[in-house]
């Protein structure tokens, strides 16, 4: 890499959100320490902490690619709901999947050509789009009635060489986003297009040569792309397609996102930031659910989690 490159994809972004590991490993022990040890050290959730992580994981990697650039997309979640319904409308898995990922693709570069082309703020286009995606899931819904492909629900509930598969989910998804952003020309691109926005300089991009509007297409589809991973992987779990199971997710992978220390202006960030981020709001949320935490409530402590980070930014950026 030349230095260009050392200085956008490592100093920038190698230090990031690693304050959150010790974070990380704190709640564990708090959770250990408040819950009954049978109960959080249960074999059962033990097992369970995995799979219910890695939805939002992986959805937080996609978004943080979004994110990178100054950018921004709610239909994440959407687009899981829509991935469920879709899988769950009958016929071979070698055209379900495949559609999926297509039809998630096209759904990004629909984002990122009408921001890019339009001049359509990320939060209005992605927003239109969120609302788009779950009307078509909830007229799919009656349609789609029955279960998943086997394949789908045998790749989640599985295991290979008595290794469950969520493990390899996460294996193949952080190693294919590590190669984009910090093994390809694309990754230094997202630095240098999202360091140009948060410093207020439109034309940052084209400083160094970058076709940016297509560098941010790409990083909507890939950002839908993952999402349908992540929607793939629920359908597994579920078995069947459901309006309602990507709600929220969107708010849940920006927190993690952001509490990993990936600034939400662009231009600063790290992968394993977001990985721990997202570590840390799925122990949050097992923790919670253990201790019966109204769903209300939950949200509340999370919009409120996301609200500090953003403020803590803020005042960072401005040097206060």
């Amino acid at each position: 890499m030349t230095a260009i490159s050392r200085r956008l994809t490592g100093a920038r972004g190698s230090r990031q959100g690693m304050w959150m590991l010790p974070l990380l490993i704190a709640l564990a022990i708090a959770l250990w320490l408040s819950l009954e040890t049978a109960q959080f050290l249960n074999g059962e959730n033990l097992l369970n902490l995995v799979p219910q992580a890695m939805p939002l994981v992986i959805t937080a990697v996609g978004q943080m690619f979004v994110i990178l650039l100054g950018g921004l997309d709610l239909s994440v979640g959407s687009m899981i709901s829509f991935t469920t319904a879709v899988l769950a409308l009958g016929g071979p898995a070698w055209l379900l999947i495949p559609a999926v990922f297509v039809l998630a693709a096209l759904v990004g570069f629909t984002n990122g050509f009408i921001i890019t082309r339009f001049n359509v703020h990320p939060i209005i286009a992605t927003l239109s789009m969120q609302y788009i995606l779950l009307g078509i899931t909830r007229v799919l819904r009656p349609v789609s009635g029955g279960t998943v492909p086997d394949i789908v629900i045998s790749a989640v509930a599985g295991s290979f060489l008595g290794v469950p598969m969520p493990v390899f989910w996460g294996i193949f998804t952080l190693a294919f986003a590590w190669k984009l952003v910090y093994g390809s020309r694309f990754g230094l691109h997202l630095f240098a297009i999202g360091g140009g926005v948060s410093s207020g300089v439109e034309d940052a991009a084209h400083n160094f040569g970058i076709a940016d509007r297509r560098n941010v297409i790409l990083a909507y589809v890939i950002c839908a792309c993952f999402a349908a991973l992540a929607g793939l992987f629920l359908a597994g779990r579920i078995v069947s397609g459901d309006p309602n199971v990507g709600l929220l997710f969107e708010l849940d992978a920006i927190t993690a996102v952001a509490i990993g220390g990936t600034q939400l202006s662009g231009g600063i960030g790290s992968l394993h930031g977001t990985v721990i981020g997202a570590l840390v709001m799925a122990l949050l949320a097992n923790g919670m659910n253990l201790t019966n935490v109204s769903p209300f409530i939950q949200t509340t402590i999370k919009g409120a989690i996301l609200l500090l980070v953003v403020a803590l930014q803020s005042r960072k950026k401005m040097g206060l």
